[in-house]
């Protein structure tokens, strides 16, 4: 999908700005085309039910669309294209479109998604509650969409980075579970670590030995890979989690040479982990993990759900691309 759009869902409300701002930063980054899609709110998808049932001519072919108006005003997008030919006088990708969709707000990202390179989309939506933390379409489209959705938490979230975070200070952080997580998801996490030109910091968890002694308290460490030549003074299970890593990374490191790669096991639920990452880091990256899957399933993953939920930074949660969708 080299050609595939960067897709921003929006719905005129302060979380879908941070969203879309993102998202033309991504479709530059990737030198692609970005198209702003919103679903449109019911009134306006029963007005054109109702038109289209009487055939009035009478009354207006569209109804009034403000989000079409203020993406235009933001972007300069007119007549369905960028206002710059080449769209790189303006700093806008070229091939910069708007589409106002009918139906449900899940469904209706779900089936525009899935031909997209990603969709990103704000934590809460218009309508939201305000002491959510992710709103239920951000958390539909992220457990349902064939692509990787991007989930873009409110400005409210963003915490300052302390000492702990500041060790994934603008890179791309990948949560991975080396026996579980699909190509796709480490392939994704490198291809965004190389357009950035930064580093891919992998963070697994290792099972807590049943000890008194144990090592919570311990200062989180990243390992480059030469770091893992001998044994050194970890915990064993930490140095076969980074043992394991190393081995699942290895196809990686071949197709991407350009891009370094730390490596770090914490014990116990990598999730907290991955949310401290997340005040600094450019992205994290998680799975979608679907182990026993229904039709009717929204289930993700425990750590892609808690890390969508507390992140203070953007969060992609990568689907298979081999998923039945």
């Amino acid at each position: 999908m080299s050609n595939a759009p960067v897709i921003a869902a929006v719905d005129g409300s302060e979380h879908s700005l941070r969203a879309l701002e993102w998202a033309r930063k991504e479709a530059v980054r990737h030198d692609t085309g970005l198209l702003v899609a919103h679903v449109l709110p019911d009134h306006a998808q029963l007005y054109a039910g109702r038109r289209a049932s009487l055939h009035d001519a009478s009354e207006p072919r569209e109804f009034a669309d403000p989000v079409r108006d203020w993406v235009r005003s933001l972007l300069g997008v007119v007549g369905g294209s960028s206002s710059s030919s080449s769209g790189t006088d303006s700093g806008l990708p070229e091939g910069v479109t708007y589409e106002a969709l009918e139906g449900s707000v899940p469904e209706a990202l779900r089936v525009i998604g899935s031909e997209a390179r990603m969709l990103v989309m704000g934590s809460r939506g218009r309508g939201g509650f305000a002491s959510l933390l992710l709103g239920s379409n951000s958390r539909a489209v992220a457990s349902s969409a064939a692509c990787p959705v991007v989930v873009v938490p409110h400005a409210e979230r963003g915490a300052p980075p302390d000492d702990d975070a500041e060790q994934s200070a603008g890179r791309v952080v990948l949560g991975l579970h080396a026996a579980e997580t699909p190509d796709d998801v480490l392939t994704f996490a490198f291809t965004e670590a190389a357009v950035r030109g930064t580093t891919v910091q992998v963070v697994s968890a290792y099972a807590i030995p049943p000890s008194p002694t144990l090592v919570m308290d311990s200062p989180f460490a990243v390992i480059p890979p030469e770091g893992l030549a001998d044994e050194g003074d970890g915990v064993p299970a930490e140095r076969e989690m980074l043992r394991s890593q190393t081995q699942r990374l290895a196809p990686l490191r071949e197709r991407f040479p350009d891009v370094p790669v730390e490596q770090a096991a914490v014990p116990g639920d990598p999730a907290g982990r991955l949310v401290i990452a997340s005040r600094a880091a450019a992205l994290v990256v998680v799975g979608r993990h679907h182990p026993r899957r229904t039709a009717m399933s929204l289930a993700i993953g425990s750590v892609a759900h808690a890390v969508l939920h507390h992140a203070h930074g953007p969060v992609a949660v990568v689907p298979t691309l081999k998923d039945d969708v």
